[in-house]
């Protein structure tokens, strides 16, 4: 999960940037690297594994400078190794940077490059970008233009920070899209640069938040930040309380927000070093510990969890099922132990659990060892209960989430979980290298995907107003968005204290249609996938009777705003990773309107985010 350290001021930078990037260590990475301008040079010290390996070097081959910039990585594009690790320098050695990020296109860009003879020293997507900026720095731009150039090239979602030894005064930095969050801290006669305010909170408390679309030029007493157009913009410095908790929270009012938010880097993070883009298109999940004859002894898997947990490991058993032919139950934890459930040595069982503690999950979890089950969990928090007692394991890599109302690890494990389902399917033989390509290749799509839906904050907030007053609420779905239907409504139940149900929407005419009228708002999740049709008629029976309809719709529908009163668009997304982006808005929704009724968001009543009781 990539941390970004930078400093320009008069102090010894590589201190500076080894102390930042410790206090990032919570992210997760699997490499290190920090570069400073040393004599007019580039000096560069990384090495893969944990930070006190980088600290090793430093000790044994000291850097001396007063700018430079770090990275801890974890791997999208090449394995952990010295050469994969950040930071890259160009072919000329005259500028150096770090990113967080995919670039999406950048098997095109590197073919572009290599066929003007640029010979590339890693097999990162990132160093595409250091090698297009040095290409316009050569053809007689300056840094800030050069990189402005180069931004024009790049697919995608990116924090991207890089100085040169043309303009050894200043650090540039840009964001792209949702992920890759950049801070600028303020010193006295000295200047931070950071992926998040703990990296750098010891030594000022005046930060600078660029957002989506901008960038910006560091020097030792100043900053400008600019649109990617070269606008200048007048940005506001925050001062942010020294309370931890304050400034974890960064611009954001609540974690929950700042979590649904963070999202793009999440799933980023949990694709990364998992993923073979462009290498065989495979899933690599080595802390699973699963072998070839193995998954093609599994007859059945038993997905257990509670709560949000739950609801993704519904859409797993769609995903599971549909990809990997393999029969999928989802069990409620709480259910699942007591009812002396049918489990052998050939069947498989998933726990879901953000904390890893979640007593009913340990319960089942112990459940199914008895009857010698094989135990597998997807977990948030690396080294827990349901981690160790598991055979194997997938890492969520969503990252601390403080909010009790889960958002970024709901998105998270539906990643995890499509992963798991084109791995079981690799390896029982039941797709094909094309089918596996075009499965593996969608995962590219899904951060710029959150991060488009992310951009559409004032719309959901807007229909937020007409609902602040409700008193209930019913929520629909069907085939893989039907759990998204059960995951909003839990949301909106959860903050704002509004009565919220959900029902597969086939369901509606048995029963639930009874309670429709005007004062009974229905949301429904209409992509354009396979039950798009279908949904169409629950929306048509709705309106017959009265009801208010907010519509979870894709980009581009003619049909639905002929007939919906409210639409919350998302981008188009393959259909099997739908759920991440429909989820999105529906998020915002509960979240908005929980706080324009006062309540509050990320401690509500009653909850609590690990429960650790039955």
């Amino acid at each position: 999960m990539c941390g970004i350290v930078g400093y320009i001021g008069a102090r010894d930078a590589s201190e500076i940037i080894l102390e930042g990037l410790r206090r990032l260590e919570y992210r997760g990475y699997d490499s290190a690297g920090l570069a400073v301008i040393q004599d007019g040079s580039v000096e560069i010290r990384r090495d893969a594994g944990k930070l006190s390996r980088l600290a090793s070097l430093l000790e044994s081959d000291p850097v001396y400078g007063h700018v430079g910039i770090g990275h801890t990585r974890w791997a999208t594009h090449g394995e952990p190794s010295a050469r994969n690790a950040h930071p890259h320098i160009s072919a000329t050695g005259n500028v150096v940077i770090v990113h967080n990020g995919i670039v999406e296109n950048f098997l095109s860009l590197r073919d572009e490059l290599a066929s003007e003879g640029i010979e590339f020293r890693s097999d990162t997507d990132t160093e595409v970008i250091v090698q297009f900026v040095d290409r316009y720095l050569e053809s007689g731009h300056d840094l800030i233009e050069a990189t402005r150039l180069t931004l024009d090239h790049l697919e995608g979602a990116h924090g991207i920070v890089l100085l040169s030894t043309r303009e050894p005064d200043k650090i540039v930095a840009a964001r792209l899209g949702n992920a890759g969050g950049v801070v600028i801290g303020k010193g006295q006669d000295e200047m931070f640069i950071a992926s998040d305010i703990p990296a750098i909170l010891e030594h000022t408390r005046d930060m600078i938040f660029l957002e989506p679309s901008q960038m910006a030029v560091v020097t030792q007493n100043d900053f400008q930040v600019f649109t990617l157009e070269g606008e200048p913009i007048s940005a506001e410095i925050h001062t942010v309380a020294w309370d931890p908790v304050s400034a974890e929270k960064g611009e954001y009012k609540h974690f929950m927000l700042k979590e649904i938010f963070e999202q793009v880097r999440s799933v980023t993070n949990t694709i990364g070093g998992r993923v073979e883009f462009d290498n065989g298109s495979n899933i690599i999940l080595p802390q699973l510990n699963l072998a070839p004859d193995f998954a093609q002894r599994i007859k059945r898997l038993i997905i257990t969890a509670c709560g949000t947990a739950a609801h993704a490991g519904m859409v797993g058993k769609i995903l599971i099922e549909h990809i990997a032919r393999i029969p999928v139950e989802v069990d409620i934890a709480s259910e699942f132990r007591y009812r002396d459930p049918l489990v052998d040595e050939d069947t498989v069982v998933l726990a879901i659990s953000q904390s890893g503690e979640t007593a009913d999950t340990l319960g089942a979890m112990a459940e199914a060892k008895a009857k010698g089950a094989t135990l597998w969990s997807i977990v948030n928090a690396i080294g827990s209960q349901a981690m160790r007692m598991a055979d194997g394991s997938i890492g969520m890599q969503a990252g601390p989430e403080i909010g009790v109302a889960s958002t970024k690890a709901y998105t998270a494990p539906l990643i995890d979980l499509y992963m798991l389902a084109v791995l079981l399917a690799d390896q029982r033989g039941v797709i094909d290298e094309k089918r596996k390509r075009e499965l593996v290749h969608a995962l590219r799509l899904i951060p710029d995907l959150i991060g488009k839906c992310l951009d559409r904050v004032e719309q959901v907030e807007r229909i937020a107003w007409h609902f602040k007053d409700i008193s209930h609420c019913l929520y629909l779905g069907r085939g893989i968005n039907m759990p998204t239907a059960y995951e909003g409504a839990l949301k909106l139940k959860e903050i704002s204290y509004i009565h919220a149900e959900a029902y597969p929407a086939g369901e509606m005419k048995h029963g639930p249609i009874a309670l429709i009228d005007e004062d009974m708002p229905v949301v429904v999740i209409v992509p354009k996938d396979p039950w798009y049709e279908k949904m169409l008629s629950q929306i048509e029976q709705t309106k017959a009777r009265g009801g208010i309809v907010v519509a979870v719709a894709t980009d581009g529908d003619e049909i639905l705003p002929n007939i919906a009163d409210h639409i919350l668009w998302v981008p188009e997304t393959p259909w099997l990773l739908s759920p991440v982006t429909t989820i999105i808005p529906l998020q915002l929704l509960a979240y908005y309107i929980a706080v324009l009724r006062g309540a509050d968001v990320d401690q509500p009543r009653n909850l609590a985010k690990s429960v650790t009781v039955e």
